[in-house]
């Protein structure tokens, strides 16, 4: 039994003088000086305050250093990523089956390549994205080299799950990851088609009045079964592995980061409810169902340009717009970015009283207890398909719409609070509460969780963020319109409740200072894990800063050409010293003009002798080696699959840069 120990114990393995050169010069040049310059460099400023965030635990989406901060640490996983891309290039061709010079040539242009060799000695992400690219191309041409001799065997298992890894590793870098996903994705799709046609493991092309005994049924349905595992094999490494490494990324991240930040503005209400401070402290207590007489702030779901909240204040619309248009003259409704008292309104019971034949004022409806701006006891939830009135809290004035034409959106109508000015027109004030995400025709309006719509009853206008800017006059915040249903759906028709309170005051004054202390309910326990996940994919698909170009944006062909760079950092003294020689150091972003070149050239040279040769085997004519053309086709659409993820890597790569 322990025989073993009385034999020493020899380990042999195969080392490759090459990979182990190639690794030695790409980490050489890519650490050499690592720290030069202490000093943020182009996109570092956000990285590094991503770090930040993440050791504070405060979420977030997507000057110098002092001398405590460990530049060589923050640079060293992108620099380490950098090095390793050199001998994986070495790899990636030696596993296609191209000569050693070749190998060493790919690997070789890749380790000088100026572009990559100043992004890996950054902290940016592009060194990063890329190493993974790579890394999950090399696990699938070692799999599929493996698939010839030794299918099933733990080297088989190891670098067909490495590539979903290494894939949703991709992904979760950036999202332009996708593409190289989807490019392994095509070829195991086309590899998978080969497969089931290998008479070596299936028998469907033999001729079935041969297959007489049953016996030979028998092998036929083992080697069917011998295929759908290999089929079943890659299904759960390439898409259920890296479904599941993407939502774990996102798991962590989430858990790691519960407490509110400065990006968590733009997530929905929900979302920020269920961070730590911020809204969550704000909100913690109040009412989840909102009843008659409850006291609301109103956010817009879409949240752009800003996200903002209903508003109001005493100021009116001018008589006459600078259109020559003329207005209402009512109390102005807007979309306001900042939380402020003016973002109050109640919820008011209309009840039977026909508004659009008899308009009501404030008397009369304080003459009324069973429709005043109290919640009564027990509360009195609001439903879907409810009439409601919106009274804005500070001047008690009715939220209306009627066919008048939008400040800056002439084919929508204008929204307004009512003034009675004792002239012949009404107000027109009830709104129909219509639940977007509700679950039955009888559901309750909750704080937070419900997205509303607010439907006019005279008009069928739905309440609605333009997303203009009003002039001066408006004091620039956001306008809101009234859009009839014809013109179609949209995000920014979408409300929900923020902040929540019970009314418990009739007078003014007294409930402008009211304050409440309401039964405790946990609002941020009703949105799971998958809610978030989704809703933070679709906000950083969807985020966009503003409309205007960036100073750094470029198109692919800038880079294909050279005809565009990027100062990543000058010295400070470069505007001191330009005129006294070149000895001042500079940071741009710059391919290899050689490389560059080069590879263009070589990439529209391949594909003309791939389309000539498709030509001639398509006329009976083969010019290559004998042997050679019944074998083009695959060898020509691997030769394609890498030349397309050179182009992709490359174009994909500095478009993300500019």
């Amino acid at each position: 039994m322990l025989g073993f120990l009385k034999r020493p114990v020899v380990v042999t393995a195969d080392i490759n003088l090459h990979v182990v050169a190639l690794t030695a010069v790409g980490l050489l040049s890519r650490f050499w000086r690592l720290t030069y310059p202490r000093a943020v460099v182009f996109d570092e400023v956000y990285y590094g305050q991503y770090i930040s965030f993440y050791m504070k635990r405060i979420f977030f989406l997507d000057g110098k250093y002092s001398s405590n901060v460990p530049v060589w640490s923050l640079r060293l996983l992108p620099a380490l990523t950098g090095a390793l891309l050199v001998p994986m290039a070495y790899q990636i061709l030696s596993e296609l089956h191209f000569s050693h010079c070749a190998a060493m040539g790919a690997a070789l242009l890749l380790l000088i390549e100026n572009a990559l060799l100043t992004q890996s000695r950054l902290m940016l992400l592009e060194s990063v994205l890329i190493f993974f690219n790579l890394l999950a191309v090399l696990s699938y041409l070692k799999f599929l080299n493996s698939q010839k001799d030794r299918p099933f065997s733990p080297s088989w298992w190891f670098w067909l799950t490495l590539t979903g890894v290494a894939c949703a590793c991709a992904v979760g870098t950036r999202y332009m990851g996708i593409f190289t996903y989807l490019l392994v994705l095509g070829v195991a799709v086309v590899h998978a088609w080969h497969l089931i046609g290998d008479q070596t493991l299936s028998n469907v092309g033999a001729d079935i009045k041969s297959v007489r005994r049953l016996a030979r049924v028998g092998v036929q349905r083992e080697r069917w079964v011998h295929v759908l595992c290999h089929l079943l094999a890659r299904a759960v490494a390439l898409l259920v592995v890296p479904v599941v490494t993407y939502l774990l990324f996102f798991y962590v991240h989430l858990i790691l980061l519960y407490r509110s930040g400065p990006h968590d503005q733009i997530m929905s209400s929900a979302f920020q409810a269920s961070l730590e401070g911020g809204l969550a402290r704000i909100t913690q207590g109040q009412p989840l169902e909102v009843a008659f007489g409850s006291q609301v702030t109103l956010k817009n779901i879409f949240g752009k340009p800003v996200p903002c909240w209903l508003h109001s204040h005493q100021s009116t619309y001018p008589m006459i717009y600078e259109s020559g248009r003329g207005s209402s003259h009512q109390q102005q409704v807007t979309c306001y970015p900042f939380k402020d008292v003016n973002n109050w309104w109640i919820v008011k019971d209309p009840g039977r009283v026909r508004y659009s034949e008899a308009p009501c004022s404030l008397i009369q409806l304080r003459l009324s207890p069973r429709h005043q701006l109290v919640v009564s006891s027990p509360p009195r939830p609001v439903r879907h398909g409810d009439m409601v009135q919106l009274v804005h809290g500070m001047t008690t004035r009715f939220l209306n719409t009627h066919d008048v034409a939008a400040p800056l959106s002439p084919h929508s109508q204008e929204v307004s609070c009512y003034i009675d000015y004792n002239i012949s027109m009404p107000s027109q004030n009830l709104w129909r509460l219509d639940i977007v995400n509700r679950e039955s025709d009888t559901e309750v309006w909750k704080t937070i969780l419900s997205e509303v719509r607010f439907v006019h009853l005279n008009t069928s206008a739905i309440l609605k963020v333009s997303g203009a800017h009003l002039p001066d006059w408006g004091f620039r915040q956001l306008e809101v319109v009234g859009e009839k249903p014809s013109r179609g759906s949209h995000e920014s028709m979408v409300w929900n409740v923020e902040e929540h309170r019970y009314g418990k005051s009739q007078e003014q004054k007294e409930r402008e200072l009211e304050l409440h202390s309401p039964t405790q309910t946990d609002v941020s326990r009703n949105l799971s894990f998958m809610a978030r996940f989704w809703e933070l994919q679709w906000r950083v698909l969807s985020l966009r800063s503003d409309d205007s170009e960036h100073k750094y944006s470029s198109t692919p062909l800038d880079w294909v050409t050279l005809d565009t760079s990027i100062a990543y950092w000058l010295h400070p003294r470069t505007s001191v010293s330009a005129m006294l020689g070149p000895d001042v150091a500079q940071i741009h972003l710059l391919g290899n003009i050689v490389i560059w070149a080069s590879a263009s050239l070589a990439t529209v040279t391949y594909l003309l002798l791939f389309f000539w040769y498709l030509l001639r085997r398509r006329r009976n004519t083969c010019s290559l080696p004998e042997g050679s053309c019944s074998l083009t086709g695959r060898s020509q659409a691997s030769g394609s699959d890498e030349s397309s993820l050179c182009l992709r890597t490359r174009n994909l790569h500095f478009k993300a840069t500019s």
